[in-house]
């Protein structure tokens, strides 16, 4: 009989946690009890940079050391549909129709976030389902007939239009042309 090892866990990226080995745990919470049932206390965690003073950090009167956050990635860009009528924030999950911020579920944000970035761009109900749901979603095209409805709905009578249905296919979004405003009838 034969068996197997443990597969080794593959070696932390040093780069990914240095800023972490710099930092030292000052304090936590305390817990006495004499021998009676307490409260649950509630404690801070505090970590600091190496080689700073606790004590310089909560004086009432003095200096303070500077300490700056651990750099983060930039934020994502927001992006706005080439007619600049749908604006995407992915950073902060955002989508806003002339400037009306929409309710939208997470499924739906993906979706009009897909389409909008891909402007006249044929999607079929397959690859939206990929794209959105993931490849292990268990469905049909339904689904996605289902949540463009109710994406339609949330965008409002003057930009509905803009998700359109391509019969047997799918769906693509349109920006409306700058023509399309200076056609309007006037009266």
């Amino acid at each position: 009989m034969t068996t197997a090892l443990p597969a080794q866990p593959a070696p932390l990226d040093p780069l990914l946690f240095d800023p972490l080995r710099r930092l030292r745990l000052v304090g936590g919470p305390t817990h006495v009890t004499d021998g009676h049932a307490s409260p649950p206390l509630v404690g801070y965690l505090v970590l600091v940079p190496e080689g700073t003073d606790p004590a310089e950090l909560f004086a009432k009167d003095g200096p303070r050391p500077e300490i700056r956050p651990v750099a983060t990635p930039a934020a994502s860009p927001v992006h706005r549909s080439p007619d600049g009528v749908v604006r995407i924030d992915p950073a902060r999950r955002v989508a806003e129709v002339d400037g009306r911020e929409l309710d939208l579920t997470y499924l739906e944000f993906q979706l009009l976030a897909h389409l909008v970035l891909r402007p006249q761009q044929v999607h079929t109900r397959d690859r939206l389902v990929a794209a959105v749901w993931g490849y292990d979603h268990v469905g049909d095209g339904r689904t996605v007939d289902v949540h463009i409805a109710r994406l339609r709905r949330k965008l409002g009578a003057a930009h509905r239009d803009r998700i359109v249905t391509v019969r047997r296919v799918g769906y693509k979004y349109v920006p409306a042309l700058a023509e399309d405003a200076d056609s309007a009838p006037r009266g």
